[in-house]
């Protein structure tokens, strides 16, 4: 090729001999020859093969293979926990993706646009047993930085191994996704911090990030409003929206940024409301077909992008929506390869058959593992403010009997447990019970766990770590308690138990009744001998109530940041305290009436 390239120049070459030639001759002919070679240059790299297609789910390629990773067979079903944790390659760059004849929408080119991101591999680490890992719900009530270092090392003394920390609106995001995070958010140092603490307790750090359902944190913004499946709704993301995948992928990257030494990655995905009813999802159903499809093919997605940033990384996945999707319709997606279905119920009467269906469908599906998800709070009811302690033990005690039936899958094996402890049940709902409040729940269950039942000889070492004695019945830890945010949980029970029965308890004075009434109060029209009778037990009521109430704040302060306060004392405190002062001013203007005729106008 030199050759005759060398005799075609030759000519060309010969005119540099003259020494006439002018300087635009000269230039010409440079030109000329920086040309040629730029062309054989392009020719010699094309007949090595190396240029690649790159086609996926989100526009191409329609039958969810993954082709990036080092070998095209799935990874083998391993009966060693250690093999089924081990790392695996993705390596992107490799390997060409299939092409399908199905066409998918294309896709905004800034969806599938690289990014710079620095790809650090998985460390490795001994596979000791399943995990007990506790759910930190932070998309409401999210404890001080403090607190966690102070409830960490409870946590990893009751037997927990590590914690879920769903970050939702607390995480500091920066950049165009600075408007996600709230006004209260950790900051960079405070998440350095938690990973810190975490790490000091023996605690393994996990992150959750919603990819799918529950995103009302990220869609309720009027810049993501277009990536909503439906218009009017800010529960779920429309898959096939340009954008969408820009999106998540810019959330996940900044959560890894800060997380580089974790090995599990919780991507939530369940509940996705909807999904199937925006005209881009419609026009993706007629052309590949049903709507558990398309969710695995979102979730596929998700799962391979956060493997090619973290080779070797872990996803889990809330399971409910793999629960009408057909086995064959699993076995065909390659979500298998990459994330492990947590399967959740969080009922004391859980019914044991259809987790035995479940696990049975999973196994099938070619899953290599399985988690479960229980709850320790913020699951017996939307509005509930006190933990109902045997209600959570009972929903733990029968997860102990799935567990101890695990042998009868060969194939799935048990890997780990999250104990979750819901805040909201979602982004736009009123608070579940605090923390501190269920401290307790949360002790007895991770004994539970930890030792396979519940009896008096885990309720003495829940006792001694605690500092007071469960009483299963009545609910309550009795006994001062020497665990972090004891304060906060004696006094929640007395709001929760005195507030509002104190003051109906005065409403039933004979006196009160008889002169007192909500007419009597619009016209001031009362006698003041018979006000009397109430008057000074019904100021000393506000008076405590208010006493309480100020130290009651000052110690919620110590633990939460002022957004939650605020809130709790809106739905606990304020409608109950509003009524009682009211009472109080009125008694005393209609008093020191000394008994004149009625107000006429009001």
């Amino acid at each position: 090729m030199w050759t005759g390239l060398r005799s075609r120049l030759s000519p060309s070459l010969s005119l540099f001999r003259g020494k006439g030639m002018d300087r635009f001759r000269v230039l010409r002919l440079m030109v000329i020859f920086l040309v040629v070679l730029a062309f054989i240059k392009f020719f010699s790299s094309s007949s090595n093969g190396n240029v690649q297609k790159t086609g996926n789910f989100w526009n191409e390629n329609n039958d969810f293979k993954d082709n990036r990773l080092d070998s095209e067979e799935e990874l083998p079903k391993v009966q060693e926990f250690q093999e089924i944790l081990k790392p695996q390659e993705n390596k992107a760059e490799e390997k060409p993706v299939e092409e399908n004849n199905k066409k998918q929408p294309e896709p905004d080119s800034k969806d599938t646009q690289d990014e710079d991101i620095e790809i650090i591999r998985v460390p490795e680490k001994p596979f000791t047993g399943p995990l007990r890992i506790v759910h930190l719900d932070l998309k409401g009530a999210a404890p001080k930085v403090s607190y966690l270092k102070q409830i960490f090392p409870l946590f990893s003394s009751l037997g927990a191994d590590g914690v879920l920390m769903e970050y939702e609106d607390m995480f500091p995001y920066e950049g165009e996704l600075e408007l996600l995070k709230s006004p209260f958010a950790y900051s960079m140092e405070d998440i350095k911090e938690i990973k810190a603490l975490a790490n000091l307790s023996n605690l393994e750090l996990i992150p959750l990030v919603q990819v799918f359902g529950h995103l009302e944190f990220v869609l309720k913004h009027e810049k993501f409003h277009h990536l909503r499946e439906v218009a009017q709704y800010p529960n779920s993301l429309n898959p096939m929206a340009p954008g969408s995948l820009k999106l998540i992928k810019s959330m996940v990257k900044q959560i890894l940024k800060q997380h580089q030494e974790v090995r599990w990655f919780h991507i939530g995905a369940d509940e996705v409301y909807e999904l199937g009813e925006s005209e881009d999802s419609k026009r993706w159903l007629e052309k590949n077909g049903d709507v558990g499809a398309l969710y695995l093919a979102h979730v596929t997605e998700v799962c391979r992008m956060l493997a090619e940033m973290r080779p070797g990384l872990k996803m889990l996945f809330w399971e409910d929506m793999l629960r009408k999707i057909s086995v064959s319709t699993m076995q065909n997606s390659d979500l298998k390869k990459y994330a492990f279905p947590m399967i959740w119920s969080y009922s004391p009467t859980m019914n044991l058959k259809d987790i035995a269906l479940l696990l049975t469908k999973y196994q099938e599906s070619g899953f290599s593992g399985v988690w479960f998800a229980s709850a320790f709070k913020g699951s017996s009811a939307v509005d509930q403010r006190w933990t109902p302690l045997k209600h959570q033990l009972e929903n733990h005690l029968a997860w102990v009997k799935v567990i101890n039936s695990m042998n009868e899958y060969p194939n799935l094996p048990f890997l780990g447990i999250t104990l979750t402890g819901w805040q909201r049940f979602e982004h736009f709902i009123r608070l579940c019970e605090l923390l501190p409040v269920a401290i307790p729940s949360l002790a007895i269950c991770l004994q539970a766990l930890k030792h396979g039942s519940y009896d008096e000889e885990l309720e003495k070492t829940v006792h001694n770590i605690l500092g007071c004695k469960i009483q299963l019945e009545a609910g309550v830890c009795e006994g001062s308690g020497a665990f972090a945010g004891a304060e906060v949980y004696h006094m929640i029970y007395k709001i929760h138990t005195e507030l509002q029965s104190s003051i109906e308890n005065l409403m039933t004075d004979h006196f009160l009744r008889g002169s007192f009434s909500n007419y009597q109060r619009k016209y001031n029209f009362a006698n003041p001998r018979n006000l009397n009778h109430f008057k000074n037990r019904m100021k000393k009521m506000l008076v405590d109530w208010e006493s309480f109430l100020g130290n009651f704040r000052t110690e919620m302060e110590t633990i939460f940041f002022p957004d939650t306060v605020e809130e709790w004392f809106e739905e606990n405190v304020n409608e109950q305290m509003d009524k009682l002062r009211g009472m109080v001013e009125d008694v005393e203007r209609i008093y020191d009436l000394n008994g004149r005729p009625k107000t006429l106008t009001v």
